[in-house]
C-alpha cells in the first residue's frame, strides 16, 4: 500500500472519528422539543423533532426540576433525578444533560460507566468518596468536600460514595450528550433479562451457585 493511500485512509479515519465522537452540532440557534412527538421511555433517533420557532419562549429554558431531592432508593441508597428534554425541552440538540444525585449516609451510587459523555460532578453537601477505573485497571479517586469537582471520563466504570454515616450528600452533574446513556455494573452481571447463565457467572467471580442465587435476588435479577 502506498504512502499517499495511507495517509488518505488515515485523514477518513480521523474524520469519521470526528462526527460520531459527539452529539451533533445545532443547525439553528436552538430546537425546543416537542414532547408531544419525543419517546418518553427509549431514543429510537439522535433528533427530536423541534416545535415552531415562533411558539418558543423563557419558560422552554429553565426547569425547577433539580431544585428537590428524590426518592432515596432501597439497595444502595441513592436516587438521581434528571433535567431532560421533558422538563427542559430547550436542552435539545445542545449535546448535554444535568443530574441531581442525591445519596443516603453510607450509601452508593455503585459502579457504572456512560458510554455516549464524560461526566463532572460538583459535591455541593456532604462528603464524598469517588473514582473511575481506566482500561488498565487503574483506579483513580479522590474525596470531595462541598464546591469541590470530579471529572469522569467517557465510557470509564465509575462510583460515587458517601463517607458520612449521618448526612446526605448532594451533588449535581453535567454530562455531555443529550442520551448519555447508563450501565450498572452488577446488574450488568447479575440481574440481566435473559439471566447470565449460571456457569458463566460463576467462573467468572469464583463463586458457587448459593452465591449466585443470593446476589441475583438481592439486585432483583
Amino acid at each position: 500500500m502506498g504512502t499517499g493511500t495511507i495517509v488518505f485512509s488515515m485523514s477518513v479515519f480521523v474524520v469519521v472519528l470526528g462526527l460520531v465522537g459527539s452529539d451533533p452540532d445545532p443547525l439553528q440557534d436552538y430546537c425546543v422539543a416537542d414532547p408531544k412527538k419525543a419517546p418518553r421511555e427509549n431514543f429510537y433517533y439522535n433528533e427530536v423533532p423541534c416545535i415552531n420557532p415562533e411558539h418558543v419562549d423563557t419558560s422552554h429554558f429553565a426547569t425547577s426540576a433539580l431544585s428537590k431531592p428524590g426518592k432515596i432508593g432501597i439497595v444502595f441508597g441513592f436516587n438521581v433525578t434528571l433535567a431532560t428534554i421533558f422538563n427542559l425541552p430547550g436542552m435539545n440538540t445542545q449535546g448535554l444533560t444535568m443530574a441531581r444525585i442525591d445519596i443516603g449516609p453510607n450509601s452508593l451510587v455503585p459502579p457504572h460507566s456512560h458510554p455516549r459523555a464524560s461526566e463532572v460532578a460538583i459535591l455541593l453537601k456532604g462528603s464524598l468518596l469517588v473514582g473511575f477505573i481506566n482500561t488498565s485497571n487503574h483506579l483513580f479517586t479522590q474525596n470531595l468536600r462541598p464546591g469541590d469537582s470530579f471529572v469522569f471520563p467517557k465510557g470509564m466504570i465509575h462510583f460515587l460514595y458517601n463517607t458520612d454515616s449521618k448526612v446526605q450528600a448532594l451533588a449535581v452533574s453535567g454530562l455531555s450528550s443529550q442520551n448519555p446513556g447508563v450501565q450498572m455494573a452488577s446488574p450488568a452481571a447479575f440481574a440481566t433479562g435473559p439471566g447470565t447463565p449460571d456457569q458463566v457467572s460463576k467462573k467468572l467471580f469464583q463463586i458457587n451457585d448459593q452465591d449466585v442465587t443470593t446476589i441475583r435476588t438481592s439486585l432483583g435479577g
